[in-house]
């Protein structure tokens, strides 16, 4: 049988060791061997019997590993190996064959011999011990800078007849030896095998695919839930995972170095953007960003009015509310110690101000979470009402254009009567001033008493 055909052969060739009493004697080549799973184990001995014994009186001899009513059991009428073992011996060696072993074939094997002389037997014993692993080869990975990394093919078992190693990328052979360079980041994947048995590869070594993130519930999260985001993708070495949240344009912030992201109780602040990565020796994804939104009552509202919250009798004002919710809040408008709305809506708008309208204002922000009622906003009507304050603003000008006129006429009044003094030269010039008007004498008294409005004001 050609030993490509049964996958990967184990030969036992390496020590002999000799099982001998009263001139039998059994030389098993190897007492201890591993194997990986599903490949082919030879275990093969020679022997010698006592001089008074030819072969023709070894009645029979087989393999076995446990024992019924004291008596050895032939493996090939074990119910656990029959059809699997194949014997080939001869007068002075033997050997068994295992294809396609098992984790379970992992036992002590011996040769026993049967006699056609009563009382006469002998079983080589102790026999080989065989160890049956569920992946012989194994490839390590180490890093040799931000580079390069160097894989190393490995094998947990010892074998005889060691064959040596080769590599596959993507299932396509490229190099032999124990180790290969790799470029770190790459997204191929890499076994090893032993040469001249490519059907026996060790498990491929890959970066990180990348990550998909699952969130449970899947439902609506409601504030105070427990809610789980999980981080996964295939990679092997295992991946490490991470995770962060992307808070605005700041750099992310890291939350967690677990698979999963857990809020014992979930709040409003906990709304946002959320992601992970997988990384390994191999290479580092990113998952895609998922939103998490959670469904909340209103805060308090704000309430804010424009222009000001102090009017003037036929002003309009405009009172705005807003208060954070999800999902979006309405929005109803009260005034204090009335039970029917004012009105709806975020913004609620006084057109044509009035004495009634004063009073304290509030709103209710309102969703299917819950509910919540801002302060009370105060408005009122000012003091002074608009004709008042139209005098005020008017009466000083008004008032600086009259001395302006009556400066105009006492000068007018004065350049007469200098004319009329050069008819009477019997006047003095001191004279001619002395007649005239007396209310022209305190012009300059009266616009030097003017004060500032601001000052008057006060003083009343």
């Amino acid at each position: 049988m050609s030993p490509s055909a049964g996958g990967l052969v184990v030969f036992l060739l390496s020590v002999q060791v000799i099982q001998s009493q009263d001139g039998w004697r059994v030389d098993y080549h190897q007492t201890d061997v591993c194997a990986a799973k599903g490949s082919r184990v030879y275990i093969t001995c020679t022997y010698t019997h006592p001089p008074g014994i030819g072969p023709s009186d070894i009645k029979d001899r087989f393999w076995f590993t446990k024992e019924k009513d004291g008596e050895p059991v032939d493996l090939r009428i074990d119910s656990e190996y029959s059809d699997r073992v194949e014997y080939r011996c001869n007068s002075d060696s033997c050997y068994l064959t295992i294809p396609d072993v098992r984790e379970s074939d992992s036992a002590e094997y011996k040769l026993t011999f049967m006699t056609n002389k009563p009382g006469e037997k002998y079983t080589g014993s102790p026999g080989v011990t065989l160890s049956v692993t569920d992946s012989g080869l194994q490839v390590q990975v180490r890093r040799l800078n931000s580079t390069w990394l160097e894989l190393t093919c490995h094998s947990s078992c010892v074998l005889s007849d060691h064959p040596g190693y080769a590599w596959s990328k993507n299932g396509e052979n490229i190099k032999r030896g124990s180790s290969l360079l790799v470029s770190s980041g790459s997204t191929d994947r890499y076994s090893c095998y032993f040469r001249g048995y490519p059907g026996d590869d060790s498990p491929a070594v890959y970066g990180p695919q990348r990550p998909s993130v699952s969130v449970s519930p899947s439902a609506e999260m409601l504030e105070g839930d427990s809610v789980t985001l999980t981080c996964s993708t295939d990679a092997n070495p295992a991946a490490n995972y991470t995770w962060y949240k992307q808070d605005g344009t700041s750099d992310p912030r890291l939350l967690s170095e677990e698979p999963q992201l857990i809020f014992s109780s979930i709040q409003s602040s906990d709304f946002g953007w959320y992601f992970c990565t997988a990384e390994n020796q191999l290479g580092r994804k990113t998952s895609d960003f998922i939103l998490i939104r959670v469904k909340y009552g209103p805060q308090r509202p704000s309430v804010s009015a424009s222009p000001s919250a102090e009017m003037l009798e036929g002003d309009s004002v405009t009172l705005t509310c807003s208060a954070d919710a999800n999902p979006a809040a309405n929005y109803t408008w009260y005034k204090e110690h009335e039970d029917s709305p004012r009105a709806s809506g975020q913004i609620f708008t006084i057109t044509d101000f009035t004495a009634e309208h004063s009073g304290n204002y509030y709103c209710e922000a309102q969703n299917e979470m819950g509910r919540s009622n801002s302060t009370l906003l105060l408005i009122t009507e000012s003091g002074v009402d608009r004709t008042t304050m139209i005098f005020h603003i008017t009466r000083w000008p008004l008032l600086v254009v009259m001395l302006i006129l009556l400066l105009v006429f006492c000068l007018w009044t004065r350049k007469k009567k200098a004319v009329s003094s050069t008819t009477e030269p019997h006047e003095s010039r001191e004279a001619v001033e002395m007649d005239l008007h007396p209310e022209c004498e305190d012009l300059s008294d009266m616009a030097a008493q003017r004060e500032d409005p601001e000052e008057q004001e006060d003083r009343v």
